[in-house]
C-alpha cells in the first residue's frame, strides 16, 4: 500500500475516533452523572457488602455493623509476617479468632492477604524472606514524585513464589469453604525496575497469574479475588501492552474473581483501568470493588494533597455513598463491595444508608 494511502487511512481513522467518540481517555468521565440522584436507603441489590477494617481487627468487636442484616461481614487484612512468623511455621490464631467471633454473630470473614505495605517503616513479609535466598524478599516502592512510600514483595523471585504457594495451601487446608473469601492486594507498583534482577513487566504479569492459580488451587470453594488496577509500563487507553487485560482474562479463565481498590468515579486513571475492564466485559467470576481511605471525599491514599490522619470529615460534604453504590451496582455489576472503616464517614454516611432497609 502506498504511503499516501496509509496516511489517509490513519487520519480518517483518527478523525472518526475523535469526531464520533471523542478522546477515548474521556469516554467514561460523565458516567457517574447517571447516578447522582441515588439516595439512602440503598436500593435492593444482590451485592455482598463487607466493612473493611484493614489491620484494625479489634474494631469488629461490638461494632454496629453486626446488627445490620445487609452487611454480610468484615474484610480484614492479615500480613504474611503474621501468618508465617518463621519459615514453615504457620500461625493462624488471629484469623481463626476473628472467624469464630464473626460466625457467632452471623457474619462472614473475607481475608485480604497483605504482602505489600504502604509504609516504609513496615515490611509485610516475614524476616526469613529478607535473606539472600529470596534476593531480599521485597524492594522499596515509590510514589509519582519519587518518594519512597512502602515495600513491594518480589513476586518475580521464584523462591518467594514457592513460599507464597505453600502458605496458601496451609491456609486453604483449614479455612477453605469456611471463610467467605480471600483477595490478593493490588497489582500497582512503583519500583526502580533498573535495580531489580529478574524483573520485567512481562515477568511481573506472569507471576501475578501464577499466584492467582496457586490461590485458586488452595481455595476451590471460598471466593478468590485479585485486585488488579494498574500495571508497570502501561497506561490505558494509550499505552496498552495487554498486561492488565490479560490478568482479567486469566481470572475469568481459572475462576478467580477480579476487582480493585479505590472506587473513584470521576478520575480518569481508575476509569480507564480497573473500572473500564469490569464495565466492558461479561464475567462469570465475581467482581469486587473497594471504597478505601479518602474515597468518601473523592481522594485516594496516594494523593499528595490528602492525609488520612488529618481528615476528620467535611461538615458540609455530600454523602456519596448512594452514588458509589449505584455506580458499582449498575455500571460495574459487582458481586462484592468493601466499605472502608474510616471515621466519621462509616458512622455518619455508610451505616445510615444500610439501616434504612
Amino acid at each position: 500500500m502506498k504511503i499516501s494511502h496509509c496516511l489517509f487511512i490513519f487520519f480518517v481513522s483518527t478523525a472518526l475516533a475523535f469526531g464520533q467518540g471523542g478522546n477515548p481517555a474521556n469516554r467514561y468521565l460523565n458516567a457517574y452523572k447517571k447516578y447522582q440522584n441515588a439516595a439512602c436507603p440503598l436500593e435492593s441489590d444482590g451485592i455482598k457488602h463487607f466493612i473493611y477494617f484493614s489491620r484494625n481487627r479489634e474494631q469488629i468487636h461490638g461494632h454496629p455493623f453486626l446488627s445490620i442484616p445487609r452487611i454480610v461481614g468484615a474484610q480484614i487484612m492479615y500480613s504474611w509476617r503474621q501468618l508465617e512468623p518463621e519459615r514453615g511455621v504457620y500461625d493462624f490464631s488471629i484469623l481463626r479468632e476473628d472467624y469464630v467471633y464473626l460466625l457467632a454473630h452471623g457474619k462472614k470473614l473475607f481475608v485480604q492477604f497483605q504482602d505489600v505495605s504502604f509504609d516504609v517503616k513496615y515490611k509485610a513479609i516475614p524476616d526469613y524472606l529478607l535473606s539472600e535466598e529470596y534476593e531480599g524478599g521485597c524492594t522499596l516502592s515509590f510514589d509519582d514524585l519519587g518518594h519512597a512510600d512502602g515495600w513491594v514483595v518480589k513476586k518475580w523471585n521464584r523462591n518467594v513464589q514457592e513460599r507464597f504457594a505453600l502458605l496458601m495451601q496451609a491456609l486453604g487446608k483449614e479455612f477453605d469453604g469456611k471463610i467467605e473469601g480471600v483477595n490478593l492486594q493490588e497489582t500497582a507498583i512503583g519500583i526502580d525496575k533498573s535495580k531489580e534482577v529478574g524483573f520485567s513487566p512481562k515477568r511481573y504479569s506472569q507471576c501475578i497469574k501464577e499466584n492467582m492459580l496457586a490461590l485458586k488451587k488452595a481455595f476451590p470453594q471460598s471466593t478468590t479475588m485479585q485486585y488488579a488496577n494498574f500495571m508497570p509500563d502501561e497506561w490505558l487507553p494509550w499505552e496498552d501492552k495487554g498486561y492488565l487485560r490479560s490478568i482479567y482474562a486469566y481470572g475469568q479463565e481459572i475462576g478467580v474473581g477480579l476487582g480493585g481498590p479505590d472506587l473513584m468515579v470521576t478520575r480518569k486513571g481508575q476509569l480507564n483501568h480497573a473500572l473500564a475492564l469490569m464495565h466492558e466485559n461479561d464475567y462469570t467470576v465475581p467482581l469486587g470493588i473497594a471504597v478505601q481511605d479518602g474515597n468518601y471525599i473523592g481522594k485516594t491514599g496516594a494523593d499528595e494533597d490528602y492525609s488520612e490522619t488529618e481528615d476528620r470529615g467535611q461538615a458540609e460534604r455530600k454523602n456519596v455513598v448512594p452514588l458509589l453504590h449505584a455506580f458499582a451496582q449498575d455500571f460495574l455489576k459487582v458481586s462484592y463491595m468493601f466499605w472502608v472503616h474510616q471515621e466519621p464517614y462509616i458512622v455518619e454516611d455508610v451505616m445510615p444508608c444500610f439501616r434504612g432497609n
